[in-house]
């Protein structure tokens, strides 16, 4: 896309990442993007507000924040998210509860402090990230695969309740993406290297997708030019869901 016009976005996780690839895309497209984030600043050239998505009164005074900011508010993408790994033994009642809080609760915290504008917005869009393990099983990741699934399920319930409003909701599931959380997992492994080197290949383009191709595909689903797509989700994973190829000899 070369533009998407005067839209004004919200981007949540959007100091590092998916969440700040996103906002220097949406940026790139011409849109006006705040960026909301627990870091103490944000990226340079944002309109950064400060909020813990587990925070109800904190979400409610970004949002109001970047509304006044931006002039209105037409787009939310919601990157904040994260990790947790381990089988069924591995995460105390207490890590569950702290990772559903932050990527399931918190998107409906986001959306629900933002809704009010986007009824009134005639390009309304939210773009959630799930990711690959919302549709397949990857080994050591119970706990986090179940809130992507849940992230997942409530795009698909969201979308129904707000396409009578004109809000279209989707997501984009990426596969194992280069991202300073993936660098933190591959420096507490054992070998580094042969480790990256085992998630390059159960892709199968054989390489990392790149948080500025997830980025793209969040631009897309979130441009007024995907009007008729609502209630599903992009995949961008190396054709991991997908494909299944021929191990090499």
């Amino acid at each position: 896309m070369n533009s998407m016009g005067p839209l004004r976005a919200l981007v949540t996780g959007g100091a590092s990442g998916i969440g700040l690839a996103t906002a220097e895309e949406l940026t790139r497209v011409g849109v006006s993007v705040a960026v909301l984030d627990r870091a103490d600043s944000g990226p340079d050239g944002f309109t950064f507000v400060s909020a813990d998505v587990t925070n109800d009164q904190q979400v409610r005074e970004a949002v109001a924040a970047a509304v006044s900011q931006l002039g209105g508010l037409d787009i939310v993408v919601n990157c904040a998210g994260i990790g947790a790994q381990g089988g069924i033994e591995s995460n105390t009642d207490d890590e569950w509860h702290r990772v559903f809080d932050v990527n399931v609760v918190g998107i409906v915290r986001v959306c629900r402090a933002a809704l009010p504008e986007l009824v009134s917005s005639p390009a309304g869009a939210i773009v959630n990230v799930s990711s690959i393990v919302a549709t397949i099983g990857l080994p050591d990741r119970v706990l986090y695969s179940a809130t992507k699934g849940a992230v997942l399920s409530m795009t698909q319930a969201m979308a129904a309740d707000l396409v009578v409003h004109g809000i279209r909701v989707n997501a984009v599931n990426p596969g194992t993406v280069d991202t300073p959380w993936i660098a933190r997992l591959l420096e507490r492994a054992e070998d580094p290297a042969q480790e990256r080197l085992a998630l390059e290949k159960r892709q199968p383009h054989g390489r990392l997708v790149s948080a500025d191709e997830v980025a793209r595909a969040i631009a897309y689903l979130a441009s007024p030019s995907s009007g008729s797509t609502t209630g599903t989700y992009l995949a961008v994973d190396g054709g991991m869901q997908r494909l299944r190829t021929r191990p090499a000899p």
